[in-house]
């Protein structure tokens, strides 16, 4: 097993749930980036969900679509992704898990794509815009070099492709609360909750819910019947105010984000 997965079994363990952390790399400075990725990583994240940033993010809403342009304007390419984990493993063996789309990974060569993750640290793959059914041509890659596969479910999955997902993945399936794009307003009703407890039934990987998830009883009420959950664009709106803020200085503003990251976590969790 490697670090996602030994960590996700302690967790399980210990009936605690996951808390997984996303942030975009390049954004806002590439500079920033590692300093953001211990300030998550102090703050109590389980793993870290690293952006790969992307020209067109379809599973993302306005304020990672933001952060991937001003990454990308910033020169952030996989090459950079992947120098930010290596640094990054220096001195933390926290899981990291890549998030992007496949056009870039097939672009690089996904064996040497694969390769050179495992040799960076990198523990596991999100790529929502590979179907599983489709995925061998990553996959074979990933597996040969220890990488984890996440694959995506959403409310309106069948429960057949559901079963199927938790077969393929190799990480955690991730749980997308609601049919939309992140940073959207969470849906925390009783047919959330009836869509994941019947998720949760059909697969034997660790569950865990993202999209929209903003604080800690966002968390709460979502992992009722997961066992872990994700947050991403509310980190990234916090990151890009407190960096537009001239008044907020560097260190104060690394020391907010571990802030609200411990913030995240339920008394209960």
């Amino acid at each position: 097993m490697n670090r996602l997965t030994n960590r996700l079994t302690q967790l399980q363990s210990e009936e605690r749930k996951a808390m997984g952390i996303f942030v975009t790399c390049g954004f806002p400075t590439i500079a920033d980036t590692v300093p953001l990725m211990h300030a998550i990583d102090r703050g109590g994240a389980d793993f870290i969900e690293l952006g790969m940033p992307f020209s067109d993010p379809l599973a993302e809403g306005k304020p990672i679509q933001h952060a991937s342009e001003v990454a990308l304007a910033n020169g952030v390419n996989l090459s950079t992704a992947l120098a930010a984990v290596r640094l990054f493993r220096e001195t933390s063996d926290t899981p990291v898990l890549l998030m992007g789309y496949v056009n870039p990974i097939l672009r690089y060569g996904e064996a040497q794509f694969c390769e050179e993750a495992s040799a960076a640290g990198v523990d596991g793959l999100i790529l929502p815009d590979l179907p599983p059914d489709e995925s061998a041509i990553v996959a074979g890659s990933a597996a040969k070099h220890g990488l984890a596969m996440v694959y995506l479910v959403a409310p309106n999955t069948p429960p057949e492709r559901i079963r199927r997902i938790g077969d393929l993945a190799t990480g955690f399936v991730y749980a997308v609360s609601f049919t939309g794009l992140t940073g959207a307003p969470l849906d925390t009703s009783g047919s959330v909750q009836k869509y994941l407890n019947e998720t949760r039934a059909l697969i034997r990987q660790p569950l865990l819910v993202g999209f929209g998830i903003a604080n800690a009883e966002d968390a709460r009420k979502m992992t009722r019947h997961t066992d872990g959950f994700i947050v991403g664009s509310a980190l990234v709106r916090r990151i890009d105010a407190l960096w537009s803020n001239d008044s907020v200085e560097s260190k104060a503003r690394t020391e907010q984000v571990e802030s609200f990251i411990r913030s995240l976590r339920p008394e209960s969790g």
